[in-house]
């Protein structure tokens, strides 16, 4: 039985209203009144209503119109609003008030689409615009005063029951953007019922569509890649979307076995989820990762350290010596959900005795006794560092030097 269903009918009672504190926003209510006062309709659609409706954060209002891109930009200006023309092709103007950017996309639907674009036209009615978004929870709409509109007529239920669902024919949905099938399993991740699996209807038009996944950009994976593994508790998703057949696509030889081990071990150690993190739990290497998901190399580096740790086998603090922090603490997560036991006690303490040790011999000291700068003193120094890791960094400057 799902969360929803458990809290009894309320939990089924679709709200009429949406109570959301940006509804009052000063430059949101800019972007409205520019809209109105030009005869244009103004709602509020898609994350920002859905999200606000599940009571998570808000990071993006976005706003559909039925005023043609080119009148939603004179309306702007009119309003002393600048503006941004960052689809108009596509029927998107960005209005930018405040520091802030505020996306506004007329009514539309697609004519013709060829994957991740489309031929689309304008003068759609409210319905048309709602029928060509991906799933149902993201069609829903609100009005400036608050009022909920749900075009599809499901986008509402679904979202009380946790349910993400493609708008109509799912195969007919991915067809029209490969992505979505990506996007099916993040959401669910982020969204659905956790105590149910993904929609059947859609998890088997992603099976079969799953071949698809390897036309997309790399680039474009890897962002998905990383919003669905940072999602709280991500292993269910991953896990379907491994049974679909389209992880193996997407990280060829992944195993999803101890990512829900690992989300344990970071909740008993008190740690936020880390993409980064869970993609090495998959069994990613940092070179394959790297291609495949198009990873920066800031994030290789990171990536490239956590498996050093994990592979060195040292105690947290040599580890945090040695690779960093952030690192050693991975591979003591990493080590906890592949042997199933919990986080080392006072994970946090070691972690932070080894990032902070310093070694107390210098070149310097060395040539002060007579050493020669070469390879030898090089060799000298590594040795010296060696005994004083082994030491737990405790053997003093004159027991090293001494020894």
């Amino acid at each position: 039985m799902s969360p929803a269903a458990e809290r009894g009918h309320e939990a089924a009672v679709e709200p009429a209203r949406l109570e959301a504190h940006w509804l009052s926003d000063p430059a949101a209510a800019a972007v409205v009144a520019a809209l109105k006062d030009g005869g244009a309709q103004a709602l509020f659609v898609g994350g920002c209503v859905r999200n606000a409706l599940l009571g998570l954060p808000v990071t993006d209002l976005d706003l559909a119109t039925d005023a043609a891109p080119e009148r939603v930009q004179a309306l702007l200006e009119a309003a002393g609003l600048r503006q941004v023309p960052t689809g108009v092709e596509h029927g998107t103007v960005t209005a930018v008030t405040d520091g802030r950017g505020f996306e506004i996309t007329t009514f539309r639907r697609d004519e013709e689409t060829f994957g991740r674009h489309a031929r689309v036209a304008f003068g759609a009615a409210l319905g048309e615009d709602a029928a060509r978004r991906d799933f149902t929870m993201n069609a829903l709409y609100a009005e400036p005063d608050g009022t909920l509109l749900d075009p599809t007529g499901e986008g509402l239920a679904d979202l009380a029951e946790r349910r993400v669902r493609f708008i109509g024919d799912p195969a007919a949905r991915i067809a029209e953007d490969r992505l979505r099938i990506l996007r099916f399993f993040r959401f669910h991740a982020l969204y659905g019922d956790p105590g149910t699996g993904p929609d059947a209807a859609g998890l088997a038009a992603c099976r079969a569509a799953a071949e698809g996944v390897e036309a997309l950009a790399r680039e474009r994976i890897g962002r998905e890649m990383r919003k669905l593994l940072a999602a709280p508790l991500p292993g269910a998703a991953v896990s379907a979307m491994a049974d679909a057949g389209v992880l193996e696509r997407v990280l060829p030889g992944a195993s999803t076995r101890t990512l829900g081990p690992l989300a344990a071990a970071e909740a008993a150690a008190g740690v936020r989820p880390d993409w980064k993190r869970r993609l090495v739990a998959l069994g990613a290497t940092p070179e394959d990762a790297t291609e495949r998901l198009r990873l920066s190399r800031a994030e290789a580096r990171a990536l490239a350290a956590i498996a050093a740790a994990l592979d060195a086998h040292e105690p947290a603090a040599r580890a945090a010596y040695r690779h960093g922090a952030e690192a050693a603490r991975d591979a003591a997560l990493l080590r906890a959900a592949e042997e199933g036991t919990a986080p080392p006690k006072g994970l946090s303490r070691e972690i932070a005795r080894g990032a902070t040790a310093s070694f107390p011999i210098s070149a310097k000291d060395l040539i002060d006794r007579g050493a020669k700068p070469g390879p030898a003193l090089g060799r000298r120094l590594e040795s010296l560092e060696a005994q004083w890791i082994a030491s737990d960094f405790k053997a003093t400057k004159g027991e090293l030097l001494d020894g």
